[in-house]
């Protein structure tokens, strides 16, 4: 069998599971997961290395129709992920009906020429029957390469998914050294960390309005002592996170510190403050001080 290696973009509407499918692929945390659209901000690509091949998955923000400059950086990093891929994952949720966003993906792809897999996901949360309907209406819908059923979830054929990915993936060496698994450092990784504790327990405005900047790192007698910074637009967003007499943000850093220490193998101390930075997500030069426009390039 020739060794083969390539990027696989793996793209879909917010919430189709794309960040669950990622973790469960590779086996570790390596995104941060919700049931808050746009939880995935960034394009980050997990790392598997088999002895058939190195398969380098792009996890995208979920393509939308954009409110903010932030959201119009979120469909720019999918959108580069697509072009610069060898073949594309397209995950649904089979429980959802087509939709404009779906739309809005299909149009991409058709003017991309590149190997498309659908990747139908949440299988077991629907009947057979109206799994097979689905199906059928999907497929009248593009000539896709392939088309899997999985449970990201409950990690259901996820071999069989690879299996067919092996087969879109150019002959070639490894591209990243064997133990790596994530194209992003430690310090982005912990701020996610503390980004995802922050969608768990805020509803409403919050988890859009929120960015999480890593202040200073410092090791002293075996313990690792973290201060973050987390960014809202708006003076009532800040008091919503402190929360009465501190109990929101307290909670908070309590759920990170508890993550942030397993991922770390030490002891954490974590610092949060909150600051308010008035409109941020529409602010080109916020939103790339915040490390959430890694690209340069403009897309329509």
């Amino acid at each position: 069998m020739e060794y083969r290696s390539g990027f696989i973009a793996i793209v879909g509407r917010p919430n189709a599971g794309k960040s669950t499918l990622l973790n469960a692929i590779l086996k570790e945390k390596i995104a941060i997961m919700s049931d808050k659209p746009n939880t995935t901000r960034n394009n980050i690509s997990g790392i598997l290395t088999k002895e058939e091949a190195q398969y380098i998955f792009v996890d995208t923000p979920g393509i939308h129709k954009p409110q903010q400059q932030l959201g119009r950086v979120l469909n720019k990093n999918a959108y580069t992920a697509m072009e610069d891929c060898d073949c594309i994952g397209w995950i649904i949720d089979v429980t959802q009906d087509f939709g404009s966003g779906d739309e809005f993906i299909l149009k991409r792809i058709q003017s991309l020429h590149k190997a498309v897999i659908l990747i139908v996901n949440k299988v077991d949360c629907i009947s057979k029957e109206d799994l097979l309907q689905r199906l059928l209406d999907w497929q009248s819908r593009y000539p896709f390469n392939e088309i899997v059923p999985v449970s990201a979830l409950k990690k259901n054929n996820i071999d069989e998914l690879l299996h067919v990915f092996y087969q879109y993936i150019p002959e070639g060496p490894q591209l990243f050294p064997e133990e790596m698994k994530c194209d992003h450092d430690l310090n982005f990784q912990m701020c996610e960390i503390v980004r995802e504790k922050i969608l768990f327990k805020t509803r409403e405005e919050i988890p859009h309005s929120v960015a999480v900047l890593l202040e200073s790192k410092e090791y002293v007698d075996n313990k690792l002592n973290l201060k973050m910074m987390i960014v809202v637009d708006r003076d009532s967003q800040k008091g919503i996170l402190i929360g009465k007499q501190g109990s929101m943000i307290r909670s908070i850093r309590l759920a990170a510190q508890k993550e942030l220490s397993k991922k770390c193998n030490c002891k954490v101390e974590l610092e949060l403050y909150v600051r308010v930075e008035k409109n941020w997500r529409n602010h080109e030069r916020k939103i790339k001080e915040f490390g959430l426009d890694e690209l340069n390039e403009d897309f329509n």
